[in-house]
């Protein structure tokens, strides 16, 4: 299964970055360029274990729904959360957060999917989802790292 681990440090508390990781407003406003939004689910607040939502966005071209659960929590060290209903097979994601000695967070998103359409999909991995995926991760950590500095 294809795999993306993105690593970044942030210049504010772990608490900060936890809770702004898990803001399912803020998690719309950092995925502002697929159009992203909630159509099901906890809508506003911080996602707690057992929370589930549906995500519709522009992803590769193609208006798409996924539903995904929040299916374990270890405030604030880490939560994870797994796609329920969706184009992949399967996808899980874990977010990870530890305090560095020099006082900063480093926030850790490891993303894990399996595409459908068997060895097209795996073509597919390659060409443009992983690409994408990984733009997306990026992208959404440096909008939480920006926020999470200004609070701090």
């Amino acid at each position: 299964m294809p795999q993306i681990t993105l690593h970044i440090d942030i210049n504010a508390p772990i608490q900060t970055c936890f809770d702004l990781a898990r803001d399912a407003a803020f998690h719309v406003e950092t995925a502002r360029e697929s159009a992203e939004r909630i159509v099901a689910g906890k809508s506003r607040g911080l996602f707690e274990r057992g929370d589930e939502v549906t995500f519709e966005g522009r992803h590769l071209g193609v208006r798409q729904r996924l539903s995904a659960k929040i299916i374990e929590m270890d405030a604030p060290y880490s939560f994870a959360d797994e796609m329920r209903r969706g184009i992949f097979v399967s996808l899980r994601h874990d977010h990870r957060f530890e305090t560095l000695p020099n006082g900063q967070t480093r926030m850790t998103d490891i993303l894990t999917w399996r595409s459908p359409w068997g060895v097209l999909g795996r073509i597919a991995d390659k060409l443009a989802v992983a690409a994408h995926l990984r733009k997306f991760l990026k992208r959404r950590a440096e909008r939480i790292k920006a926020r999470a500095e200004m609070k701090s």
